[in-house]
């Protein structure tokens, strides 16, 4: 059985910085930018992206839906 390998894509521009989506990470892969999107808010990326699953816990939650998310097998 191979490893699965994620990746998250953030819509940055809409993307509000409600921070649903970080405690909802069960490996603390996702956190806020310091720089702010057009909108001026922090916007949600990742931070450690080695770690992500691909479980798509951050996507579900997101209440704009923002955040899409991708697997490979590696």
């Amino acid at each position: 059985m191979g490893k699965i390998k994620g990746a998250i894509v953030v819509d940055i521009e809409v993307c509000k910085g409600c921070s649903v989506c970080i405690p909802a990470c069960p490996t603390d892969v996702i956190a806020l930018a310091s720089e702010v999107n057009g909108k001026g808010y922090n916007y949600a990326y990742m931070a450690d992206p080695d770690a992500c699953t691909g479980c798509t816990n951050c996507a579900v939650v997101c209440p704009d839906g923002v955040i899409t998310v991708y697997r490979i097998k590696i």
